[in-house]
């Protein structure tokens, strides 16, 4: 007769994603999807019968309009978060996505080693964003913003309305035309859905394997860390025992 041995670990509640942070993250994920939608419908528009009631054939108005308030939303959404990157806690510090040392590096290739290649070893128990994670949103971020100068340049020749989109006139020159920044714009939508999927898979594997509250999380900003994790981490910030 043999008896398993069980671990026990003892977890300390920690407020990690900030109210702001958290805003930020779902106000993105639903502009960045009616972004997609109207996007795709743009590109290939419905047949519109010329017999069809005015009103009926305005579809494609009303789904530009749409696409136009969500980028409005997306571009300064994002620039909140710019901002908060300096204002908010160290897990939205710029410093947790732009790589500048050795150890960055070396947790990078950890995780990848854990979370891509599934090679066995001990799972890296980040408290806010691993480094791969970090790295990765970097890129992201460099892709808001190259959507948002795309989306802007193709906006500015036909905006009549105020000067915002004026500001974005010089985007196509830099494009060499509207052809090549659509391009480029269309392929950026398309890392976004790549994205999607690889960020839901690998949120729903951590939560998984870790047990930690990775999914709560960016709902209500606690995770549960391993006291020996928070031990070593002096700088978070103190929060009641589970």
């Amino acid at each position: 007769m043999t008896t398993e041995k069980t671990t026990v670990h003892k977890l300390r509640r920690v407020y990690v994603w900030e109210k702001p942070v958290r805003l930020y993250h779902w106000l993105n994920a639903f502009v960045i999807i009616v972004l997609i939608a109207t996007g795709f419908y743009i590109a290939n528009p419905l047949a519109i019968q010329s017999g069809q009631e005015p009103s009926q054939r305005f579809v494609m108005g009303w789904v530009r309009l749409i696409h136009f308030i969500a980028a409005y939303v997306f571009f300064f959404n994002f620039l909140f978060r710019i901002y908060w990157g300096f204002a908010g806690n160290k897990y939205s510090n710029w410093k947790q996505f732009v790589p500048t040392s050795k150890k960055f590096f070396k947790e990078m290739w950890h995780v990848f080693k854990m979370d891509i290649l599934m090679l066995r070893g001990k799972e890296h128990m980040s408290v806010g964003h691993n480094a791969m994670a970090g790295l990765i949103y970097f890129f992201t971020f460099i892709a808001f913003l190259v959507q948002c100068l795309t989306g802007f340049g193709l906006y500015a020749s036909m905006s009549t309305s105020w000067w915002f989109p004026k500001m974005f006139a010089w985007v196509p020159y830099m494009f060499g035309g509207d052809i090549f920044l659509r391009q480029v714009h269309h392929w950026t939508m398309w890392f976004f859905i790549l994205f999607a999927v690889v960020h839901v898979y690998l949120v729903f594997y951590h939560d998984y394997v870790e047990g930690r509250g990775e999914m709560s999380s960016m709902g209500g900003g606690w995770k549960f860390i391993e006291e020996d994790v928070f031990k070593h981490n002096k700088e978070l910030p103190n929060a009641p025992k589970s």
